[in-house]
């Protein structure tokens, strides 16, 4: 059974961190194992990896802008400068090992950043960005439609469809992609919603939280997942020599 590590929400100013349950039963219900990391040294992140299958990178605040190469724009919220210092770190380290991965919502902007690309700090900032990226509504409400482009493993993934319905919990989204990255999927105002490595098995990051769309049975949920495991385990066989 594949071992999937899952990034958890730091809380510096509380001390102590957590991890919402429906990463974990996803994770189970793909027929994985979740290890939730909560790691503080970046010294500990080579010996996790090596025992690790697969990882998510899980959602939660801003990052902080100086990982990016920019200053703190006016409106910015809380950071976890701890978080996001071993988060990208881990990142780099799991690219590098060709870890299956996927990013979900911060973490698919962790990813970016750690392989070189930027945020936008505030969409509300941005010029052309008219939807409503953050809602108002429980998180397993689908909020708005992503268009999904051809070709492209998510599209695979989610059978080949032209669009989904999506939840939406982001005030940052991705400016330029990293080298080696590809669009995968954007909204009607043309923010990235999700991304791609074609040159990997499988890296895979996502602006919406298919955690909680995987907890209904919502498309663009469980299915991604799934995939994580797919690769994980294949990975795992071709380690063990089988």
């Amino acid at each position: 059974m594949a071992l999937i590590g899952i990034t958890c929400r730091y809380e510096e100013s509380r001390g102590f961190v957590r991890l919402g349950f429906d990463y974990i039963r996803a994770v189970e219900k793909a027929g994985g194992t979740a290890f939730p990391l909560a790691l503080l040294q970046k010294s500990s992140l080579a010996g996790v990896l090596e025992m690790l299958d697969g990882l998510v990178l899980s959602g939660g605040g801003d990052m902080d802008p100086s990982f990016y190469g920019e200053e703190p724009l006016r409106g910015h919220r809380e950071i976890s400068p701890l978080r996001d210092e071993v988060e990208i770190e881990l990142t780099r380290l799991a690219l590098q090992r060709g870890l299956p991965l996927l990013g979900i919502c911060r973490g698919g902007q962790v990813l970016n950043v750690a392989a070189g690309g930027k945020i936008y700090q505030n969409l509300g900032d941005v010029e052309g960005a008219y939807l409503e990226h953050m809602q108002k509504a429980p998180r397993t409400h689908p909020f708005h439609d992503v268009e999904l482009r051809p070709q492209t493993l998510l599209w695979e993934i989610l059978g080949r469809a032209e669009r989904i319905r999506v939840n939406s919990f982001h005030r940052q989204a991705l400016k330029s992609l990293a080298s080696g990255f590809r669009l995968s999927a954007a909204a009607s105002d043309g923010v990235v919603e999700a991304f791609e490595s074609p040159n990997a098995p499988f890296v895979l990051g996502v602006q919406w939280h298919p955690e909680a769309l995987a907890a209904v049975g919502r498309p663009g949920g469980q299915e991604l997942f799934d995939a994580l495991l797919r690769a994980a385990e294949e990975r795992k066989k071709k380690a063990d020599g089988r």
